[in-house]
């Protein structure tokens, strides 16, 4: 009995064993270094892991090029860059069963022809180089065998590709009756109601009608996303009071700038070079007769006037010319007179006067800005310091008694442009913080620092009657306004209908003749035009505006116009809408490939490739 029982532990153990080794066969299936190298089958073709990891980067550098950001595995996951990669590497396979089921090849011949015209892989002389093709696939990872096995099926895919789309057309029916609706052009007359055209301005409102606007508009008075903020500011203006600037360091400042502060007369010139003094001496002489004009002269030699527009010149600048030019008058040309580049005309087109400013008179500017430097240097010493309080604890509040920072508070929104909130350091830093964020210091564009702390967060909500009271009672104007205007229009209308006399209205009219739908007109709602286009001849419309209405009458509906700009637009939408069509039935046909090849997708293959990305 002892002995049977060893006898059946010896197999059980054995039997064990295997299903262990069973186990460890598979183990690592869905890794990439194990036996599994495909993440799917498509019909009698495999998506291979190494094609699957080489698109999947491709859609991710594609990102990453837009953003300039670097992309995680798991946001490409978020953003479904996984599936995109996976869905047109299942359609190209689909699409390569479907060519293998066809006996579609290009051959071998046809396949080095391909090849060898491939730019990348010439050498210096122009011709195939062996090694340039091998350089090319080691950068994208692939073998020769790989690469001319992708060549030979994109090829080939291209042949059913071009079989399934040529030829498609889409009817001309439709190009027709899109450019007609494009091109189709209306004539009308409209007139305009202001609130000058009604018989008493709208009264203000009452307190109980702004409060009943008020509850029945309120979506219309909110208040946005706001964050209330607690911060701290140290800026250089603060400390220009205790900062000393000896009158030694103004006076260095006034001499290295003393181009800023003593500038000569300049004038205003073009001038305009001959090869010879003969030909410069013709030029003024058909100027002084009136046969010519200077802007003429200059195109006669191939110039443009930005070509010798000089700017503003001193007396050094000008050289032997100085004295002609600045004793000549506003607007005249002298010459010939010498220049660098030969005898030339000069034409004055305007005057800038001496400007001296003493040292005395620039004194204070300097000092300030002197000031205002060594301030900013003694908040950058000070940053560190503050910084160091920060990290070790010191609330906002603490960081004020310890230095010269001061205090401020605001309710900080994306709207908010006043104040501290004007630097795009500080909103940069509101819209970052968050509950619970310790202050940091913080630089602004003028050298100030600070720190700032969220105190609350208070989400959109409607912004009280009190507050918004000036802007209610505008909005309830406008609206009686608009409802006084339609009323007045109604009545011209109907005016209109009797005679038909714009000009009897007393209203300011305008005929419009042969405009299309997106003909652009002043002072007009959106969807003007498209009432316009409701419309047939002889109908009249009132048109409500914003603060004001308007009288339509349709006078005559007109064919598009034979432009040669309409025929170019007919024959740019013939393509498109053929190229559309020709794309879905391209789309279609791939689809009923990838359902006649019933993919199979290993979903654990591509979690092992994800992860391990």
């Amino acid at each position: 009995m002892a002995a049977g029982m060893k006898k059946l532990s010896k197999t059980f153990v054995w039997i064990l064993m295997g299903l262990l080794m069973l186990g460890l066969a598979g183990f690592g299936a869905t890794s990439l270094s194990g036996t599994v190298r495909t993440v799917a089958h498509v019909g009698n073709e495999t998506i291979s892991i190494d094609a699957y990891v080489r698109e999947l980067q491709r859609e991710i550098r594609a990102v990453e090029s837009q953003t300039g950001q670097p992309l995680q595995m798991s946001q490409a996951h978020e953003f479904g860059l996984d599936q995109l990669a996976l869905s047109r590497l299942t359609a190209l396979a689909a699409l390569d069963n479907e060519v293998g089921e066809l006996g579609i090849s290009i051959g071998d011949e046809n396949l080095q022809r391909e090849i060898v015209a491939i730019p990348a892989f010439l050498g210096v002389n122009g011709t195939f180089d062996r090694e340039a093709y091998q350089f090319q696939l080691e950068q994208i990872g692939m073998t020769d065998s790989q690469f001319e096995s992708d060549l030979r099926k994109e090829s080939s895919r291209t042949i059913v590709q071009n079989a399934v789309v040529s030829g498609v057309e889409m009817p001309d029916t439709l190009v027709h009756v899109l450019t007609d609706y494009v091109g189709a052009r209306r004539s009308f007359t409209v007139a305009t109601l202001s609130p000058d055209a009604l018989p008493a301005p709208v009264p203000a409102p009452t307190e109980e009608q702004i409060q009943t606007y008020y509850d029945d508009n309120s979506d219309r008075f909110t208040l946005p996303r706001t964050k209330q903020l607690t911060y701290a500011i140290l800026s250089p203006e603060m400390l220009l009071d205790s900062v000393e600037v000896d009158e030694e360091a103004v006076r260095s400042l006034y001499d290295q700038r003393a181009a800023e502060f003593q500038q000569p007369e300049r004038r205003l010139v073009e001038r305009l070079t001959y090869p010879n003094e003969e030909e410069a001496k013709s030029a003024m002489a058909q100027l002084e007769v009136g046969g010519t004009t200077f802007e003429q002269l200059v195109r006669d030699r191939e110039l443009e006037l930005r070509d010798i527009d000089l700017g503003d010149v001193t007396r050094e600048d000008l050289g032997e010319a100085a004295d002609a030019v600045f004793d000549a008058d506003l607007d005249a040309v002298v010459g010939p007179l010498p220049s660098t580049f030969g005898p030339a005309l000069f034409r004055i087109n305007g005057s800038l006067a001496e400007s001296n400013t003493t040292f005395e008179d620039a004194a204070p500017a300097l000092r300030e800005e002197l000031a205002a430097v060594r301030a900013r240097r003694q908040i950058e010493a000070q940053a560190e310091d503050i910084n160091d309080l920060l990290a070790g604890g010191a609330t906002l509040e603490e960081l004020v008694g310890e230095t010269d920072m001061e205090l401020g508070q605001i309710d900080w929104s994306r709207q908010s442009q006043d104040g501290v909130a004007a630097y795009d350091g500080f909103r940069t830093a509101a819209q970052a913080v968050n509950e619970g964020d310790f202050p940091e210091v913080a630089f602004l564009e003028d050298g100030s620092i600070f720190a700032l702390r969220l105190n609350e967060v208070l989400p959109r909500r409607p912004e009280p009657l009190d507050t918004a009271r000036d802007r209610v009672a505008a909005a309830w104007t406008l609206a009686e306004t608009n409802t006084a205007l339609e009323k007045q229009a109604s009545t011209t209308l109907e005016q209109l209908k009797t005679d038909g006399d714009f000009s009897a209205t007393g209203l300011p009219f305008r005929v419009e003749n042969a405009l299309t739908r997106t003909a652009f007109l002043d002072d007009v709602p959106a969807n003007f035009m498209a009432q316009v286009f409701e419309m047939e001849p002889g109908d009249l419309r009132v048109i409500p505006g914003v603060g004001s209405a308007f009288v339509v009458r349709m006078d005559e509906e007109l064919p598009p116009a034979e432009t040669d700009e309409l025929r170019q637009a007919q024959a740019a939408l013939e393509v498109q809408l053929n190229q559309a069509l020709a794309q879905n039935i391209f789309d279609v046909y791939v689809r009923d490939a990838q359902t006649r090849a019933r993919p199979e997708i290993d979903q654990r293959a591509l979690n092992a490739v994800q992860s391990s990305y």
